[in-house]
């Protein structure tokens, strides 16, 4: 018997000008054909990250019009459809990363232990996910961020111009490598990546 549990599907990092620096697709699995596949295309992948602007942006003004400034919230931004939910964190630098999480995504069988059957029953899979449960994935896609700033080959402004026109995507193998592993190894109740 296979249970289903989260997983995700998509992981982006968007640049301070709103533009994509870095998009990593995953793939879910579907039960009809029993295979592991990207749930969207690339490009729906791409405007349902665009899509997240506009809550970000409506985060923004709220906290201003409050005078609470940036919180760095991690938190649902929107629920797509009855199978995936975006969820993002803004830093204080105006990156943002976005996490696209696929509720049936993951499968899991009799051979897994029968404790983390148990729990996928009662708990995400059925539910939705608690608020807390993505942030180790914002905390270890910020880190490999950092890293990343670290390179002193690395130029961020190349990639998010003070101008706010243009912008190139993050080439870097190990970036695009540690977003992957990030995304592989999430599961819901995972505290640390």
């Amino acid at each position: 018997m296979a249970t289903a549990i989260p997983s995700i599907a998509c992981l982006g990092v968007i640049g301070r000008n709103n533009n994509p620096l870095h998009i990593s697709i995953l793939p879910s699995y579907d039960p009809s054909t029993n295979a592991f596949a990207p749930v969207r295309t690339p490009l729906q992948f791409s405007l349902l990250l665009s899509s997240t602007l506009d809550v970000f942006e409506l985060r923004a003004r709220h906290n201003a019009a409050n005078n609470i400034g940036l919180t760095g919230d991690y938190g649902l931004l929107h629920a797509v459809d009855e199978r995936l939910a975006s969820y993002g964190f803004e830093t204080n630098t105006g990156v943002k990363f976005v996490v696209i999480v696929d509720m049936r995504g993951r499968r899991i069988d009799g051979s897994v232990a029968a404790g983390m059957v148990d729990a996928a029953r009662r708990g995400a899979a059925a539910v939705g996910l608690r608020e807390g449960e993505m942030k180790p994935v914002f905390k270890a896609m910020q880190t490999a961020y950092i890293k990343l700033l670290q390179n002193p080959f690395f130029d961020p402004d190349e990639h998010s111009p003070p101008s706010g026109t243009g912008g190139k995507k993050i080439t870097s193998k190990k970036f695009a490598d540690d977003i992957r592993r990030i995304g592989e190894n999430w599961t819901p109740g995972v505290t640390a990546l």
